[in-house]
């Protein structure tokens, strides 16, 4: 999994950027082949922002979140993308499933 991390009128520093990594590496447990996630830091007066774009499986998610502080903001952000990708997931298997079913009822 790669995530870059990137600040817009804030300076990422290494505790977030590790904030970061932590909070998104749940993400791969969802797929098996590598995810590529790109995360911008904000400063949305008075809120923190977090937005993240997921590259998976020829799709692109993109999830934002605000928040008091920028920790908050990214743990919701996680929140947000681990719900987009189970989403995305089910998707796909129903999608998988329904394939085989189409010809057995004619």
């Amino acid at each position: 999994m790669r995530i870059e991390t990137h600040g817009q009128q804030i300076e990422v520093t290494p505790a977030l950027r590790d904030y970061v990594e932590t909070k998104l590496a749940r993400l791969s447990r969802h797929f098996d082949q590598p995810l590529e996630v790109r995360t911008q830091l904000s400063l949305d007066k008075p809120d923190h922002k977090a937005e993240a774009t997921v590259n998976v499986s020829g799709r692109t998610l993109h999830a934002d979140a605000n928040a008091i502080d920028m920790y908050a903001a990214i743990d919701r952000l996680a929140d947000k993308l681990d719900r987009l990708l189970v989403k995305h997931k089910e998707k796909l298997v129903d999608q998988h499933h329904g394939a085989g079913q189409r010809g057995d009822a004619g």
